[in-house]
């Protein structure tokens, strides 16, 4: 049996040295400063003479406090793409399923060539036995194939728990993934600031409609579970054809870098027309949240629901959700 590797300390190195690179930085900004130290420190003005002329020393700000180390790698991961794709990569390399995949793999590749060099023994067992190779059977092709004999058993062995245990891993049902939110766009894409106020508006409307689903002290809900439902499925439906949208404007971003300069206009032109088309998505999404936050209010005060304003707003947003899912 091949001995099974295992990248936990890898990984767990790997993070260390992640996490720590805003320290680095600092350090090596540190050591620039102490070399080459800025022209007005400590109150002087360079001369020619490669002196500082010394002055009044004016008290200094105190300095901010830097944040740790993970804050400021994600704020670089943020605004960097590379950083960013190279870390979702590795995050999607150590997911469960992923790790799970790659065992699966590897023990197929471990069964495959146990069976081969099973076969290869068994028909080498075979011919020496029979005499078919080296002629009559003597005393050095008994041995012969004794030894492979022997091969062929312990190479069937291993084959058999190797089949084994690939039956076991296929077996292993594995927990669903945690649904994160999704991925924001590229920092600099058109799509990155709509695809923001979206999720903020996702996260109000989750919670708006959370608050119209308690009941009241009357043991009543403010607003009929049934609207709450169809104004929640209808919600995921337009953020799912706004995401649509927003992927169809990074495509054609990535298109545009790639093309020829004289082509880059009507692909920008493109760009903006998606982009209006987007912004008036998000503003019917965030018509839904304007009309949910309406109707917690109506019912905190005690007075008539504005169901019929969610009601409104539920069916303006399932059009619009459709008229985008038209253009896609």
């Amino acid at each position: 049996m091949t001995k099974r590797r295992d990248f936990s300390e890898f990984n767990a190195k790997l993070e260390k040295h992640i996490e720590r690179l805003p320290d680095y930085a600092q350090r090596a900004q540190e050591k620039l400063q102490r070399y080459f130290p800025p022209a007005d420190e400590a109150g002087g003005k360079p001369q020619q003479n490669g002196r500082t002329q010394r002055g009044p020393v004016s008290p200094q700000p105190p300095a901010p406090r830097r944040p740790s180390a993970p804050a400021a790698f994600s704020a670089v991961a943020g605004q960097v793409p590379a950083v960013a794709e190279v870390r979702a990569k590795w995050q999607r390399w150590n997911e469960p399923s992923a790790k799970h995949q790659r065992r699966v793999r590897r023990t197929s590749r471990v069964l495959t060539l146990w069976v081969l060099v099973t076969i290869l023994f068994g028909v080498l067992t075979v011919l020496t036995a029979t005499g078919l190779l080296g002629g009559a059977v003597a005393g050095p092709e008994i041995g012969q194939a004794v030894f492979s004999g022997f091969a062929t058993l312990v190479f069937g062995t291993f084959s058999v728990r190797t089949g084994m245990r690939l039956r076991e891993l296929k077996k292993v049902e594995l927990p669903a993934a945690p649904s994160g939110p999704p991925p924001l766009p590229a920092a600099g894409s058109a799509a990155r600031e709509p695809m923001e106020r979206l999720a903020e508006s996702e996260a109000s409307l989750r919670e708006l409609l959370k608050q119209l689903s308690v009941p009241t002290s009357l043991g009543t809900t403010a607003v009929p579970e049934v609207s709450v439902a169809d104004a929640r499925a209808t919600a995921d439906e337009a953020a799912r054809a706004l995401r649509g949208l927003a992927d169809r404007i990074q495509a054609i971003e990535r298109g545009r870098n790639s093309a020829p300069e004289r082509e880059r206009s009507a692909l920008q032109a493109a760009i903006a027309k998606l982009r209006e088309q987007l912004d008036d998505g998000i503003e019917g999404y965030g018509g839904l949240v304007a009309a949910a936050g309406r109707a917690v209010a109506a019912s905190s005060d005690g007075m008539v629901t504005s169901r019929e304003a969610l009601t409104d707003a539920t069916d303006r947003l399932a059009g619009l959700a459709l008229a985008l899912k038209d253009l896609g």
